[in-house]
């Protein structure tokens, strides 16, 4: 007697799901600490042009030279708040993905129990059959004794 689940289609095609959400799930963590990665580096780079431009401004700076600073910060400035909606948009795209994944596994892991219990019934059946055909040899061995 071979055991064959009745649903191993359906659990192929949520392990198969799963595998997919997860695939989708990383791209979008890759993504989210590309762009945190990119956030941080205009955060170091205005935290080191503040510092240069207090040096600077011990020493004394021109007219010129501070108009030239403050564009340039202006600039980093409208960089870091892009940045910023990307890192929410990304974080906000990773968590819906991670939610995905969670219902997907959730769904594999509730056809893999029905599996372990089916197989398990399978089990119970072949081994009440067996007793069962131990119970007919001895009754037939009992009989052919006896008379």
């Amino acid at each position: 007697m071979i055991y064959q689940y009745k649903f191993e289609k359906i659990l192929t095609i949520k392990e198969k799901e799963k595998r997919d959400a997860l695939s989708k799930y990383n791209t979008a963590l890759k993504k989210f600490e590309e762009v945190a990665g990119k956030l941080y580096k205009f955060f170091k780079k205005k935290e080191d042009l503040v510092a240069f431009q207090q040096e600077k401004l011990k020493n004394g700076l021109s007219i010129q030279e501070i108009r030239h600073h403050q564009l340039f910060m202006d600039n980093l400035e409208k960089l870091i708040s892009i940045s910023q909606e990307e890192v929410i948009e990304a974080r906000y795209e990773m968590n819906v993905l991670q939610d995905v994944l969670m219902e997907r596994n959730i769904e594999v892991k509730k056809y893999e129990k029905m599996k372990e219990n089916d197989f398990h019934k399978f089990l119970d059946i072949i081994k009440e059959d067996e007793n069962r055909q131990m119970d007919e040899i001895s009754i037939r061995q009992f009989l052919s004794k006896g008379h």
